[in-house]
């Protein structure tokens, strides 16, 4: 007696209708955030010149 060989992964139409699915959420990639480096680099900045300013009072 022979048996129908069972695919543990499912059939390939439901492998078909997986790789068609769009994903649900925009893959979020973990980089640097530009405006925090900006921010940070600008009230480093301000800090800095108000410091100078007030020295040469």
């Amino acid at each position: 007696m022979s048996q129908i060989p069972n695919d543990p992964a499912g059939t390939t139409q439901q492998f078909e209708n997986f790789a068609r699915q769009t994903p649900q959420q925009p893959v979020k990639t973990s980089g640097v955030n530009m405006g925090l480096v900006i921010g940070v680099v600008a009230v480093v900045a301000v800090v800095a010149v108000a410091a100078i300013a007030f020295m040469m009072v």
